[in-house]
């Protein structure tokens, strides 16, 4: 079964939208894993305009299942994963200011930079994941990190299916059947959704992980975050 974790930054963002501490960030994590859900994402940015940096060291004493950091790997970054120790960190390169996460990384220009960074966090028992695009060339640069893993970068296939076109996994599959010759574990997130996730679920071979966060907490606003949160485990089974 492919484990879901849940991104949190929404939760978040209401929080931070209206000031104090509601909805509790800590408590929704933890109904999140009571739930069913197999991690818990956080992705904090410079401008902490969503998750703070106390959120990240407030969270390590309430995940127990896995626990995924997402950013930037610059210095504040660096630290703040070195010293909360989540299950996982994945490395995404944010431009200062951006909406959300809007590529994947060139491992191949950045490659001796996210060697060194990787070597940092597996030396603290951290494992490592790196987003990039379904490109096969990406996905060689990737290994050549010393990652353990990577993360697919699903939005070009979430707006093709959301089009009617399904052939827009076919970069997916030949980028996934890749990453499984050359021992790479596969995550995968971005714009999917209970709409899409079991299609791309069942046509991509050894998918372990994905994180979702703004179409769960959408999709819950009708259905109810337990229930969303155990569709999307019924069609990850």
């Amino acid at each position: 079964m492919t484990k879901l974790s849940v991104n949190i930054n929404k939760i978040a963002t209401l929080r931070n939208s209206r000031g104090g501490n509601v909805p509790d960030l800590l408590k929704v994590a933890n109904d999140i894993q009571q739930f069913g859900a197999d991690g818990i994402t956080i992705h904090p940015r410079p401008d902490e305009r969503h998750i703070r940096y106390q959120d990240a060291r407030d969270l390590k004493s309430v995940v127990y299942t896995e626990y995924n950091i997402e950013g930037n790997p610059q210095h504040n970054f660096i630290d703040l994963v070195l010293e909360c120790k989540p299950t996982q960190v994945t490395l995404v390169p944010d431009a200062i200011g951006a909406l959300t996460s809007n590529a994947g990384w060139d491992t191949i220009k950045h490659q001796s930079y996210l060697l060194e960074v990787i070597q940092e966090f597996q030396r603290n028992g951290i494992r490592t994941s790196i987003f990039v695009d379904a490109d096969e060339k990406m996905i060689e640069g990737a290994k050549a990190t010393g990652t353990e893993r990577i993360e697919l970068y699903t939005e070009s296939f979430a707006h093709e299916y959301g089009l009617g076109n399904k052939s827009g996994i076919e970069p997916y599959v030949k980028a996934a059947i890749k990453a499984n010759e050359l021992g790479l574990g596969i995550n995968a997130g971005h714009d999917l959704s209970l709409d899409n996730i079991k299609f791309f679920k069942d046509n991509i071979p050894g998918l372990l992980e994905v994180s979702i966060g703004h179409a769960l907490i959408a999709e819950s606003l009708y259905l109810g975050l337990e229930n969303v949160v155990n569709m999307y485990l019924q069609k990850l089974k």
